[in-house]
């Protein structure tokens, strides 16, 4: 692809996406330019108030306690949010006390994922309580440096199964774009913990972003492209745009999708100017992480309803969490809230072994034993798939209840939510008795 094409100028020189007030965007030029996007604004730069703005109570009173010099606006744009992430000890300390697990864990950490909340996410943490949902997803514990058996740092392959620098080519039709290695907000299970905020493994940027490409359009049998991460949406507008023009231009792919935590975690990322961006490239799927119905404030159903609203189908996927979300009523509160915002729930993943995750995973009878408490008992578009993203790049395997009960002449047996069992006849064409 040439650097020089219409397209990419047109893209590299977007406006600001929140006006002459709000932080520039990073140069595009920058090899690593999420992290200019960290670079601390100006001490007299002020913010617009973007166009929707939506501040829960709790958020007020959250700003209130810890930050009552920010205005409305500032709290309310993406770019602050991020520039002042909580990252180290005494941040987070300063709104709340740790256990003592919990500052021995982070002290400790020289290496590894990085700790990382946003202020939004941050002001949904329960302080007195270490065993919230919320809080351990986000604070590190130290048993994040206990290593099982099974456990590694890829364990889904997917290193083994790249053909160009951010691609994953696993599946025959579809193909993995890795955007970025950055997030605004560092989940403690992630997947790709090996690579995210670790810019000397994963450097992201036009150059390598341009390799893949080409490899999409040398392989006309991918029809469907997920840009993930990191997080997609933690990009500037102006280089989103580049990204989904240039492989909309690809004739053989017919979808694209993004998969982002940021409508759960910084809800200000979705604006209007973005979902106006977003529109241009439909047909346009988004994935949605959601962990817990505390998640589900003001501001994510606001954020969802703009994005739903600009016609681009949502569907969550949440990992099942030991002790944070492992409990029919906790999903099924979740999956009830999530479709009240047109969030469809399609998959429930079986928590990945990647090192250090063996406090999070359930066994993979508890996951059945979900979808069993779900099926049957709530709306059928309230019941996710449960899947093993199986190591070592065997892709997604569903995994069911067993409601298949055996045959007997002439039909099956089947057993329904309620444990009854029903005859359904089955016969081969032309083998029906008389």
């Amino acid at each position: 692809m040439n650097n020089n094409s219409p397209a990419m100028s047109a893209s590299l020189e977007d406006p600001d996406p929140l006006g002459s007030e709000a932080p520039e965007e990073p140069p595009s030029s920058s090899p690593a330019f999420v992290q200019d996007l960290l670079f601390p604004a100006p001490p007299a730069k002020r913010f617009s108030l973007p166009v929707r703005t939506c501040i829960s109570s709790r958020s007020r009173q959250f700003m209130r306690e810890f930050y009552p010099n920010v205005t409305d606006a500032e709290w309310s744009n993406w770019h602050w949010q991020i520039r002042n992430s909580i990252c180290t000890l005494d941040q987070i300390q300063r709104i709340m006390p740790l256990s003592e697990d919990e500052y021995s864990a982070i002290t400790r950490r020289t290496k590894g994922l990085p700790f990382r909340v946003t202020p939004y996410y941050a002001s949904l943490i329960d302080p007195s309580n270490p065993l919230q949902a919320i809080r351990r997803s986000v604070i590190p514990v130290a048993d994040e440096y206990l290593f099982s058996p099974g456990e590694a740092e890829d364990p889904l392959g997917e290193d083994n199964q790249s053909p160009a620098p951010g691609l994953v080519h696993r599946y025959p039709d579809r193909a993995l774009f890795l955007t970025t290695g950055f997030c605004s907000t560092n989940c403690r299970y992630c997947t790709r913990s090996r690579m995210v905020g670790d810019h000397d493994k994963f450097r992201s940027g036009i150059k390598q972003w341009q390799q893949a490409i080409a490899y999409i359009e040398s392989t006309p049998q991918i029809r469907d492209v997920l840009l993930s991460g990191g997080d997609p949406l933690t990009l500037p507008d102006s280089q989103l745009d580049f990204l989904l023009s240039s492989i909309r231009r690809i004739p053989h792919v017919e979808v694209i999708r993004i998969g982002t935590k940021v409508p759960a975690v910084l809800p200000q990322r979705i604006t209007s100017r973005l979902v106006r961006m977003l529109k241009k490239h439909h047909p346009l799927w988004m994935s949605i992480h959601f962990t817990h119905p505390d998640e589900l404030t003001p501001e994510t159903r606001a954020a969802c309803t703009q994005l739903a609203d600009a016609g681009i189908p949502l569907g969550s996927q949440t990992v099942l969490l030991k002790g944070i979300n492992d409990s029919v009523q906790t999903l099924k509160e979740l999956y009830h809230g999530l479709l009240k915002v047109r969030v469809r729930p399609y998959y429930l993943y079986q928590c990945d072994p990647i090192l250090g995750s063996s406090h999070f995973r359930t066994a993979v009878s508890k996951g059945i034993e979900m979808i069993e408490g779900l099926r049957g008992h709530t709306s059928g578009y309230a019941v996710p798939h449960y899947v093993v993203d199986a190591p070592g790049g065997g892709g997604k395997i569903p995994l069911l209840p067993d409601y298949f009960q055996g045959r007997l002449q002439g039909g099956v047996v089947l057993r329904n939510y309620e444990n009854r069992l029903f005859r359904y006849p089955d016969y081969e064409c032309g083998n029906a008795p008389e």
